[in-house]
Parts: C-alpha cells; sequence; structure tokens
C-alpha cells in the first residue's frame, strides 16, 4: 500500500523519541496536545533544552577564567638519604685545603601556600567573552530547530496513526461487499446461473483486499508505537487520538497561509547561518588578539616548617612565613609569520561563511516558493482525490447493478472495484499530504 512508504519515513525519525515509564490508562491527544506533550518529553527536545543550561554554564566558565583565582597547595618531603656537602675545613679551624663533610638542614620539611591569580589584560579573554553571546544565540536557535523537527515528527506520525484507521475501516467495508458479492455469485453457479469465472474474478479480489485489510492493522499498530516513541511515551502505553483525518485536514487547510511573506529573519536556518558568521567573526578576532601582550599579576603567601621527625602538628613545631607578589608581562614580538597566516585564514573562512549566508538565504526563498507551491498542489489534488472517489463509487455501483442484472462481466465489476480501491487510497493518501505539506511550509515561514 502506498502509505507504507510513509510509514517508512517516520522510522527515520525514531531517534526523536524518548521512552518513558507507560502512564497509567489511555493517553488522549489532539495533534495540537501530542505536539505539546513531544515537546516537554521527546528525547532530542529534552537534550536540547540541557545544550542551552550547558551554554550558559560555558558562558560562566569563560567569564570566570579571568576573575580572580585562588589555589592552595600543602607539601611534604621526607629526605630518606639527605645529601652531603663538602666545604673547606679551615672554616671550622681545620688545616687549609682539607674539607669537611657537612648536612645542610633537617629531613623532614612541610609547606603550605595561597596563590592569589588576577589576569590584568589578555585579548584572547575579551574575545571570549564576546563569543559567549553568540554561542548562547546558537543553543537557543538549535532548540527551537529540534522543536520545529518534533513539532514536523509528530504530525507526520499522528497523519498516519490517522490514515491506517481509515484504511482499516475502509478495507472492512469493501471486504464485507466483497464478501456478499462472492457468496451471490458462487449461489448462482452452483444453480448453474453463473460462470465459474465470474466466482474466480472475485476470488481474486476479496484475497488481495484481505491481504491488504491484514496489512493495515499490522501497520496501524506499528503507527501508533511510533507516534509513541516521538511523542516520548512508552511504545507500549495505549494511546487515543482525538481527531480524524477528515477534522485534521480542516484544520490544515489554510488559504491564507500561501498568502504569508516569508521574514527571513525568522527561519530557523537562517538564524543558524548567522550565528556560524558570528562565530567566524570571533575566531579572526582571536587570531588578531594573538599579537597583543598579556599581563598577569600573583600574590603569593606560604610558610614552611622543618625537623628531624614528624612532629609538625605539636603546638611548639616553629614555622617559617614567606610572600611574594609578581607581575608577568608577555609580548609576542616574532613568530615567523606564524600570527599573520593564522589571520589570514580566519579571515577567508569569515569571507566564505559570508557566501554561505547568502546562499542559506537564496536557498531558503526558493525552498519557500516550493513549499507554497507544493501546498497547493496538496490542496488540489485533495479536492480532485474527493472527487474522484465520488465518481468511482458512483461507476462501481452502477457495476454492482450491471453485475446483478447480467449486464456486466466479473471483469468489469473487478475493474471498477480496483478503480474504487485505488481511489479511496488515493483521497486518504491527499488528506495526509495536506498535513504533511502545510507543516513544511509551516517550518520554512517558522510562524
Amino acid at each position: 500500500m502506498r502509505h507504507f512508504l510513509f510509514i517508512l519515513a517516520i522510522l527515520v525519525l525514531g531517534h526523536f523519541g524518548h521512552s518513558q515509564e507507560v502512564v497509567e490508562g489511555t493517553n488522549s491527544f489532539t495533534l495540537e496536545e501530542a505536539i505539546a506533550f513531544a515537546l516537554e518529553n521527546n528525547y532530542s527536545a529534552i537534550n536540547a533544552d540541557r545544550d542551552v543550561i550547558d551554554a550558559r554554564k560555558q558562558k560562566w566558565e569563560v567569564i570566570a577564567s579571568g576573575l580572580p583565582q585562588v589555589s592552595g597547595a600543602v607539601g611534604y618531603q621526607n629526605q630518606l638519604k639527605q645529601p652531603v656537602s663538602v666545604i673547606p675545613a679551615e672554616i671550622f679551624g681545620g688545616e687549609p685545603g682539607t674539607f669537611e663533610e657537612v648536612v645542610f638542614g633537617q629531613p623532614q620539611q612541610m609547606t603550605a601556600t595561597a596563590t592569589l591569580r588576577q589576569q590584568i589584560f589578555d585579548g584572547s579573554y575579551i574575545v571570549g567573552v564576546q563569543a559567549t553571546k553568540s554561542f548562547l544565540s546558537y543553543s537557543a536557535n538549535n532548540q527551537e530547530k529540534t522543536d520545529l523537527e518534533v513539532r514536523k515528527a509528530v504530525t507526520e506520525a499522528y497523519g498516519n496513526v490517522l490514515l491506517a484507521e481509515e484504511s482499516i475501516a475502509i478495507l472492512e467495508k469493501n471486504k464485507i461487499n466483497l464478501e456478499k458479492n462472492l457468496f451471490e455469485t458462487r449461489k448462482l453457479f452452483e444453480n448453474g446461473l453463473g460462470d465459474e469465472e465470474s466466482v474466480e474474478q472475485l476470488q481474486i479480489t476479496t484475497s488481495n483486499i484481505d491481504n491488504q485489510l491484514k496489512n493495515a492493522i499490522r501497520l496501524s499498530d506499528i503507527t501508533r508505537r511510533l507516534l509513541n516513541l516521538v511523542m516520548g511515551i512508552d511504545i507500549d502505553a495505549p494511546t487515543k487520538l482525538e481527531q480524524n483525518l477528515d477534522q485534521l485536514v480542516l484544520l490544515q487547510t489554510d488559504l491564507d497561509l500561501l498568502d504569508a511573506e516569508l521574514n527571513i529573519e525568522n527561519n530557523v536556518d537562517y538564524k543558524l547561518a548567522l550565528n556560524l558568521n558570528e562565530q567566524r567573526f570571533f575566531e579572526w578576532k582571536l587570531a588578531k588578539s594573538k599579537a597583543l601582550p598579556s599581563l598577569n599579576t600573583f600574590i603569593n603567601y606560604g610558610t614552611s616548617a622543618f625537623a628531624d621527625n614528624f612532629n609538625f602538628f605539636n603546638g611548639d613545631q616553629q614555622w617559617f612565613d614567606s610572600s611574594i607578589w609578581g607581575v608577568d608581562l608577555t609580548i609576542p614580538i616574532f613568530s615567523s609569520g606564524l600570527r599573520g597566516a593564522g589571520t589570514k585564514r580566519a579571515k577567508l573562512a569569515l569571507e566564505k561563511a559570508k557566501t554561505q549566508l547568502s546562499e542559506a538565504e537564496q536557498q531558503i526563498r526558493l525552498q519557500t516558493k516550493r513549499a507554497k507551491s507544493d501546498y497547493t498542489l496538496a490542496i488540489e489534488q485533495y479536492e480532485t482525490a474527493k472527487d474522484n472517489l465520488s465518481l468511482a463509487e458512483r461507476i462501481e455501483n452502477k457495476n454492482q447493478i450491471k453485475y446483478s442484472e447480467g449486464l456486466a462481466s466479473s471483469f468489469e465489476l473487478r475493474q471498477a472495484q480496483t478503480q474504487l480501491y485505488d481511489a479511496q487510497q488515493g483521497y486518504l493518501q491527499s488528506m495526509v499530504e495536506v498535513i504533511n505539506k502545510k507543516t513544511e511550509l509551516e517550518t520554512i515561514l517558522n510562524n
């Protein structure tokens, strides 16, 4: 069946799913309620929220790296074999020209230090702080894109469940009518008033419809599980859809949408392309900042103690304090063209990003025109399919009457029935197309 292709399309969207515990009772949703539920529980949506939180934490990481940093250290040393120094013996009153072996200090030592460091100037830090705003914007836009993809996935999955259900209802009705025809034709044949070929023709059609019905029932179960997966519900949880295809198509048919103007700045792909430009711009500034000097300061305070045995925590242990204050100034002088080449490469990357932004704008404008065209076509095909279904029903009904009166052959009846079944599936598929094409247009317009 043609809607099987759409079931496969939903499989691609399976990564949007997020399994939770089975909700007690039956979950009942309209399309908008299903979308709202998925935006809270879908796996990708949840992680997109976390990415925004992560971006805020990264922003503070960058800012905090230029604020005062305090570190402490405690050290202990035990010289198992102390080094020996040789000094002139005459210092101790010995013979000139001779030497004495001496050991300086005590074998055990403990130190405790605390250091405060402060960045005074660093060009890369300034650029990093400026870039955090762009990174936060990227995370927010990526979350928005994820939400749009989840909305689209839920809409398609919801429509496919309804498509499967409507297919089952139609196929069951067709099967009942066929079985009635087959029963009557077989009785006529058994009484010598009909031919065997008529019975066989109807048997073929009935068998085909029966197989399609069994397949539709299996697909209905799969599509419902896929909808649960996309929404973030356990796939085995019972789910009830509050709307049918007719209601959904009525809601999704909006001719005013075809007149909606594209605001390119609302398009999420354009926003992400802008983010890429901002990223490349800050990478270029970062490359240039490497030619600037950096200035840092620090102050250190420490204390040390020495002993023959480990008695540093005794009250009579003597400790010796020390403190250092200093300034570090680093001046880039010569890099053999390394910094210059890096800056030029960053500038080229920025120019490429600008070109990609222009290309993205043109592509989005083209996508909008195409999406509007596809949506218009979907509405037109829906209207045509509805008319074709009405015609096919009348043709099939006429052939049923002719066949019962012996004015039409079983082959002609089978042709009319096959035409009706194709028209039924075409009508259902056209309804789903209206829903999906509107969602695609809304995704581009982001309205």
